[in-house]
């Protein structure tokens, strides 16, 4: 390969320096700690999967997908998402026990075509539900999602929630057919509200109903619109949708979390299997929603399971982002530099330290070129130089 690509890394693909590093394990840490304390349970699945099974499941246009071949000829993807992985293992072996609470902390992988500020690669942390119907359920992960966003420290954002059941029905009613309600749906998940106004005055259709496909975008802010919306779609699905979010609503009240939420019957989502309540989580000076889940009551089919699921994740790249500089306090790093002939009595300081919890460089003076600019980086410098009791410490 060309010099030219020496420091170079694959599109979409990023480096992550100490100083980030310990920021992502501090909010990593607390975002385990607030899952953990809800009972939910960690597990991992394999970072290579089968394209036949979890690569064709999943909701990952198929361009996005890493794939490979192993010895034998069969085709590979990268971990595109954890949630049909999980699905996998908890058709295969663990139903038994459900409802199943499981969390995760991985990275998936989805290739991109250009940079624009989409990674290759990234981290998510989340969880999954799996066995329970009842909107209790719902209401439990994003509560949860809410409660471990304060707990990294996160002060300042939304959680747009929505039900795909309700802009499904409301466009099969008007449009008629999936093709054209397809090209709605796109517009609303590009949140390109312009083309999509100007889209449905190109249909169609009477005048009422293109005022019902515009009106469809105030549905946005209190539960006040969820009586909007109960008004504005004629059949039951579309009713049954609005009133589902009606009783999201009253239970995130009881677990006092409304201040958080915001009602939004313009949400739509790219993964393909969710099946009814969905979420996204939107947080200041970020671009792209920080986190995003829902119901997908039918991706467990895709292992010969009929079986119920929630859930939710978040990017941790994206919480960093926003969380913004003020979330990292590094501990304070000692350091003890140290002559070859005071090896030991370096060595034992060292470990005295650090048993007391600190955290402490040993570093033989030998070995650094600029003492003052290495020395910099500690809060505090030993010196053990020379033989003990001839200007040594």
């Amino acid at each position: 390969m060309s010099k030219l690509f020496m420091f170079e890394k694959p599109l979409g693909m990023r480096d992550t320096l100490p100083a980030l590093f310990e920021r992502k394990k501090q909010v990593r840490n607390q975002l385990a700690d607030e899952i953990g304390s809800w009972g939910y349970q960690y597990m991992a699945t394999p970072t290579v999967e089968y394209y036949e099974t979890v690569g064709s499941a999943s909701a990952i246009l198929d361009q996005q997908l890493f794939k490979l071949l192993d010895k034998e000829g069969h085709t590979l993807v990268l971990r595109p998402d954890v949630t049909t992985p999980f699905a996998r293992v908890a058709a295969s072996k663990l139903l038994n026990n459900s409802p199943l609470r499981l969390a995760y902390e991985a990275n998936v992988f989805r290739a991109q075509q250009r940079e624009g500020g989409r990674p290759a690669e990234f981290e998510q942390i989340g969880v999954e539900l799996i066995g329970d119907a009842t909107m209790s359920s719902d209401a439990e992960v994003i509560a949860l999602m809410i409660g471990a966003l304060k707990r990294a420290g996160l002060k300042s954002f939304k959680v747009a929630i929505g039900h795909i059941g309700f802009v499904n029905s409301l466009f099969l009613e008007i449009v008629g057919n999936e093709e054209r309600a397809n090209v709605l749906r796109r517009f609303l998940y590009e949140k390109n509200y312009v083309g999509y106004r100007n889209h449905v005055k190109d249909l169609n259709l009477s005048s009422i109903d293109k005022q019902r496909l515009l009106q469809l975008l105030n549905l946005r802010g209190d539960e006040k619109k969820i009586e909007e919306a109960v008004e504005l779609v004629e059949n039951e699905a579309g009713k049954k949708a609005a009133g589902d979010l009606k009783k999201l609503w009253n239970m995130l009240d009881a677990y006092g979390v409304t201040d958080e939420i915001k009602i939004d019957f313009n949400l739509v989502s790219h993964m393909s299997y969710y099946t009814g309540i969905l979420f996204e989580v939107f947080a200041e000076n970020v671009g792209f929603h920080i986190g995003n889940g829902g119901r997908y009551d039918q991706l467990l089919e895709k292992f010969a399971s009929k079986t119920p699921a929630t859930g939710f994740g978040i990017q941790l790249d994206r919480l960093i982002e926003a969380l913004g500089e003020e979330v990292y306090e590094p501990s304070a790093v000692y350091g003890i530099l140290y002559s070859q002939e005071r090896l030991d009595e370096a060595l034992a300081l060292a470990a005295e330290q650090r048993k007391q919890g600190y955290r402490v460089v040993t570093q033989e003076i030998a070995g650094v070129d600029d003492v003052d600019v290495f020395t910099a980086q500690f809060e505090e410098v030993t010196f053990l130089i020379g033989k003990r009791g001839k200007g040594g410490q």
